[in-house]
């Protein structure tokens, strides 16, 4: 069955690599990305029945923006893959003087999320990109009064959307599934090649398990879990995500973050 699939961070990586692989087996898949031209050389690349979307999701309106055009063309988004992330930038504080990981690996797919729930039916899936680094939030941190390293910003940032992935799975009970997935340390995206200089390895590693993520019976019935692509299992996350208190005042810094910002 052919399914309509949304991948952020699409343009390149893991992400562009799962497109192509989910075109290939003749699903819809819905791109975005920041630039128009590396859209464009994406589509190609992917071919298939694809569409583009234009986005700065360090910007909360293009955030809305988009998820309006997509409830426009489409009344049922089968998977939304938040995929998109960053680790280092130029400049890591946002206009609205937030921390550039947490607005882009955090509050960013929860605002998608949220706006694409009325069109993610209930046997539909949530994946989104965590990581093996995660580290407890620093509140003051997450609302932009205190200035982290990149590698604590996205350790901090990774752990956030995993808090939140276990928590919207709660509120929804039955569906969709939302998941949060390690895809894999160290995979040869851009992100690692700036971040570590380093050539990475196969990103087919990580694009395999966001295509059965997305669409595998192994997922199914794994909402609210973690899966640690390094173990190649379903796994606990970082203990401070298993902390209530901790959880729930991440997650009101998050929706507290979203309202401000929207």
């Amino acid at each position: 069955m052919t399914k309509t699939i949304l991948i952020t961070g699409s343009t390149d990586g893991i992400g562009l690599l799962t497109a192509q692989m989910l075109a290939k087996e003749g699903h819809r898949v819905l791109l975005h990305g920041r630039s128009a031209a590396r859209l464009e050389a994406a589509a190609a690349q992917v071919g298939g029945a694809v569409e583009t979307y234009a986005a700065d999701l360090s910007r909360m309106a293009d955030v809305h923006a988009m998820a309006a055009e997509l409830r426009a063309r489409h009344d049922r988004i089968d998977v939304l893959i938040n995929n998109a992330g960053v680790l280092k930038a130029p400049l890591t504080t946002t206009e609205a003087g937030h921390d550039l990981r947490f607005m882009v690996n955090t509050f960013a797919p929860y605002a998608l999320t949220r706006a694409l729930l009325p069109i993610i039916p209930a046997d539909g899936r949530i994946v989104n990109l965590s990581s093996a680094a995660q580290a407890p939030v620093d509140m003051a941190a997450m609302r932009g009064d205190v200035r982290l390293t990149d590698n604590a910003a996205y350790a901090q940032s990774k752990l956030a959307i995993t808090i939140w992935s276990r928590a919207l799975a709660r509120e929804l009970g039955d569906g969709p599934v939302v998941v949060a997935v390690n895809p894999g340390s160290l995979l040869a995206s851009k992100m690692v090649r700036e971040g570590y200089g380093i050539a990475g390895n196969d990103l087919s590693i990580g694009a395999n398990i966001l295509r059965e993520a997305a669409l595998g019976t192994s997922f199914a019935d794994a909402s609210g879990r973690y899966f640690d692509n390094d173990s190649g299992q379903f796994a606990q996350p970082h203990a401070a995500a298993l902390d209530p208190e901790h959880a729930a005042e991440v997650m009101q810094g998050i929706e507290d973050a979203v309202a401000a910002l929207s």
